[in-house]
């Protein structure tokens, strides 16, 4: 059986992302995304293989969009600059793309170069936004499990409707990332002042 002509890898993962933001991540099954295109389940076996297939290109695609928004957002500034920048992206990109996003939450799987290489190029980013604060190799990544941390913690509460007090919720977010920043500026970190 041939392919269907006009349908690809990449207008399948657009499409289940568009299910994901819309109705979550767990409704996106091959059925569904068949529907949606207006094709036959089997037909998408000619371009994926099968529905964990079809994540994995969706983590992919999520972790590429990902790092666009928060690598744009940073582009121009350094320091504490970059820092609330992405941040401020990293949110922004969860609030905007919600399935997507949850796509991007797991650990890659070693076996998988195309997505261990696109979840390094986020981590390589933000790893390179850190390095104005000599926190060294350890420190860095310490850091960044730390940001991470705090940023979905943040996305995920005010997904959820938990920030309901009549205050703006951005401003919260500035002064976490602040808080963020000077305590890393505290931290006794073994080999945080080595020569990189």
């Amino acid at each position: 059986m041939s392919p269907r002509a006009g349908l690809d890898v990449d207008i399948l993962v657009r499409a289940a992302a568009e299910i994901a933001d819309e109705e979550g991540i767990e409704e996106v099954t091959l059925a569904r995304l068949a529907a949606r295109l207006g094709v036959r389940s089997p037909s998408l076996y000619n371009h994926i293989h099968g529905l964990q297939g079809l994540r994995t290109q969706l983590a992919i695609y999520g972790l590429g969009e990902l790092y666009t928004a928060v690598a744009s957002a940073a582009e121009g500034v350094s320091g504490d600059d970059a820092i609330q920048a992405m941040g401020r992206a990293y949110v922004e990109f969860a609030r905007s793309r919600p399935g997507l996003y949850k796509t991007t939450l797991s650990s890659p799987d070693p076996n998988n170069a195309e997505l261990v290489t696109a979840s390094e190029r986020i981590l390589s980013l933000i790893i390179n936004l850190l390095q104005g604060y000599n926190l060294g190799k350890e420190g860095e990544i310490h850091a960044v499990r730390g940001l991470r941390s705090i940023l979905h913690g943040f996305a995920s509460i005010e997904q959820e409707g938990g920030f309901g007090m009549p205050l703006d919720s951005s401003v919260s977010l500035s002064r976490l990332i602040t808080a963020f920043i000077t305590g890393i500026g505290q931290m006794d970190i073994p080999g945080k002042h080595e020569a990189r």
